[in-house]
């Protein structure tokens, strides 16, 4: 964790993609409280807040994650066709 907090931006890319145990909800919690108010951290998901509570398999530890991260946050919503799969969709028409 003290690894990780030293980084002025950390970039936590697919979060939710793969499932998260409950010791890791419960480190992922930490690392983000460490770095809450201090540190920029940039997450990108997938998945809505909504249903954060089925990847961290705990709704307390989601809602304290989720309070860090959306207290300072700007929250970019993208919504469309997925870019890594242009070239492929254009083969197929």
């Amino acid at each position: 964790l003290k690894h990780f907090c030293h980084y002025r931006l950390l970039i936590i890319d697919e979060l939710g993609y793969l499932p998260i145990d409950k010791e890791d909800s419960n480190l992922f919690f930490q690392l983000i409280d460490m770095r809450y108010e201090k540190k920029s951290t940039i997450l990108t998901t997938n998945i809505n807040f909504s249903e954060w509570d089925s990847v961290f398999y705990d709704a307390v530890v989601a809602n304290a994650i989720l309070d860090r991260v959306l207290h300072h946050a700007n929250v970019v919503s993208i919504s469309g066709k997925s870019y890594r799969l242009k070239d492929h969709m254009k083969a197929t028409d």
